[in-house]
């Protein structure tokens, strides 16, 4: 039959040159085709514009006789202006015929073509590399890189008698072998936390309070915020470190010996700061060293000593830190972006131990903090709010969640506690009427790139500096929650309530509208009555107006309707079996 089909332009498939099967390559010349109608050239063009607001660039394909478009590749950065998706001008199309079917699938024609771009057997997912953040123990070394020693120490000194092993993904390959050594050393119990609520860098109580365990031996790399509970241990892992190119490439950064630089570094390269430290002290008189603390300093800090992110040093300068340069021994990762944001009045540069090369860091801060500020001004001009709960193990979530909801509450605006677990775009997606959301979480973890959230994500800091007035930004950039709770050394006071009629108007940079930015008493922050409460029908019962129903309501589709009384009752029935791209009952061509 396939051979009898008879082209458009009336000649066989088989004698037009350079095309033997007329559905894989039509016939552009032939005159019989209907042209696509005006409406379905606008719906492309809204598919087009749909995509670039997107800031993806996508090819697409012509399909025979209908003419839709379905993306097969999604690529970065649009094309520019006055130009295609291939970067040339004019209206390019991609034939059928380079769409090839799967082999071995039986299906050709544009169904087979969709199905080979949205389908595949998974062979790629199975022959796919994962890259490890961390390089893995040494098999002939255990109990060196896990320090076996310390931990039996720990839990024999404690008498704990169930004790959670919390591995990271990269480690999780040697869990059953340290906890059988370890149930040996000391006769405690051991479990092993297979995945973790959160992130890895920070302990997770929550799963180990699932198992009855009096204490958590964490492995791998650590955020060091303070837990609530339970007793820690980490151990970081000694992976390897070059100290002797690592001083080289100091020497080459820093020629000056008189520079005044602070040496920051990964936890998992601790074990080898001494020997460092032993190399770099003598002609660097003016070099710091910070030490790795796990928890709150015991009393004040003296003038001149920084108490962040689990690390501890004292500047002795006049000027203070901003006299001094950063030098980090790690890989580029999230607490390095932390400690260019937050230290930003210093220079930075790095020692990479893995490729063994020492550069200064590029990062533009300013273009980062920019950025953020922008993320400011959207909190700003939001009015329901969603705060993501990103840890339940850092001291200080619980005080911080009701602060932030206090100060939304001043602020008159609404707020929705969300506990997701580790944030992804397809599950903030589900509350489309969330303006924006505020992530809770360690210090680590709090700046996450929101670029492809369908909302952005900002910090408890920023939302501070969008919400709070008394509040004002000062250069300083705060990634930790807990500077922000009373008490602590950035905690700022809300100030008093102002009535309406004398707040002062301010101009959104966004969408360019006037808006308030007084903060509401305590007991009147919540909106008037006449808008939260609505007469729902004649008999006078009322109903109250929360922001999620009423979007709910503008939907046009509100999911499965119950319709009670409306539908007929019938007998059950075999329903179509299969997927969408391929039903059983539809039949399909073959070749």
């Amino acid at each position: 039959m396939a051979a009898a089909a008879a082209a458009p332009g009336g000649a066989a498939g088989a004698d037009r040159a350079g095309s033997p099967d007329p559905r894989a390559a039509p016939d552009r010349n032939c005159s019989a085709r209907t042209e696509v109608p005006e409406r379905r050239r606008c719906h492309r063009a809204r598919l087009l514009a749909a995509w670039f607001d997107s800031g993806r660039r996508t090819t697409h394909t012509r399909m025979h006789r209908d003419h839709y478009i379905f993306p097969l590749a999604v690529v970065p950065s649009p094309p520019r202006r006055g130009q295609d998706f291939w970067g040339r001008g004019g209206r390019a199309e991609l034939p059928l015929a380079s769409v090839a079917p799967q082999p071995g699938s039986g299906r050709r024609g544009p169904r087979a073509a969709m199905a080979a771009a949205f389908s595949s057997d998974g062979e790629a997912a199975l022959r796919r590399e994962l890259c490890a953040a961390v390089a893995a123990a040494p098999r002939n070394d255990l109990d060196g890189f896990y320090e076996m020693g310390r931990a039996a120490a720990f839990i024999r000194d404690g008498g704990f008698r169930k004790v959670a092993l919390q591995f990271p993904d990269e480690l999780l390959a040697d869990a059953v072998e340290v906890a059988g050594q370890m149930e040996a050393a000391t006769g405690a119990k051991m479990y092993v936390l297979g995945d973790t609520t959160y992130g890895s860098c920070c302990v997770d109580e929550v799963a180990a309070e699932h198992v009855g365990a009096e204490a958590v031996l964490h492995y791998g790399p650590a955020c060091l915020s303070p837990c609530r509970k339970l007793p820690v241990l980490h151990i970081f892992g000694r992976q390897p470190l070059d100290v002797g190119r690592c001083t080289e490439a100091f020497r080459e950064l820093y020629p000056e010996q008189q520079s005044r630089v602070v040496v920051l570094y990964d936890v998992v390269y601790a074990h080898a700061m001494g020997e460092l430290e032993k190399q770099l002290c003598p002609e660097y008189p003016n070099i710091i060293f910070s030490r790795l603390v796990c928890g709150d300093p015991p009393g004040p800090t003296v003038p001149g000593e920084e108490w962040k992110f689990g690390r501890q040093f004292l500047v002795e300068a006049a000027g203070g830190l901003q006299d001094y340069a950063m030098f980090y021994v790690g890989a580029e990762g999230l607490a390095l972006t932390s400690f260019m944001l937050t230290w930003n009045c210093c220079p930075f540069s790095s020692f990479n131990p893995i490729t063994g090369c020492g550069r200064r860091e590029t990062l533009n801060v300013n273009r980062a903090l920019m950025r953020r500020l922008y993320l400011v001004e959207r909190a700003r001009d939001a009015s329901v709010v969603g705060i993501l709960v990103g840890t339940l193990g850092v001291a200080g979530y619980l005080t911080v969640l009701q602060h932030l909801r206090q100060l939304l509450c001043r602020a008159g605006k609404r707020s929705y506690t969300l506990a997701v677990g580790k944030p992804n775009p397809a599950k903030l997606a589900n509350f489309l009427e969330v303006d924006i959301f505020v992530l809770v979480a360690c210090a680590q973890n709090s700046l996450l790139d929101s670029s492809d959230f369908y909302r952005p994500v900002v910090t408890p800091y920023e939302l501070e500096l969008a919400c709070n007035p008394a509040r004002e930004w000062t250069g300083n950039y705060l990634t930790d929650f807990r500077d922000l709770l009373p008490g602590a050394c950035a905690h700022v006071e809300l100030p008093p309530a102002v009535p309406a009629a004398e707040a002062v108007p301010d101009v959104s940079l966004i969408t360019g509208k006037m808006c308030a930015t007084h903060l509401c008493g305590p007991l009147t922050s919540q909106l008037p009555p006449s808008t939260t409460l609505a007469c729902r029908d004649q008999t006078r019962a009322l109903a109250e107006i929360s922001p999620a129903a009423s979007f709910l309501e503008s939907r046009s589709w509100r999911g499965l309707e119950q319709q009670l009384g409306q539908t007929p009752i019938s007998k059950a029935v075999q329903g179509r079996r299969g997927i969408a791209i391929a039903y059983e009952d539809e039949g399909c061509e073959q070749p």
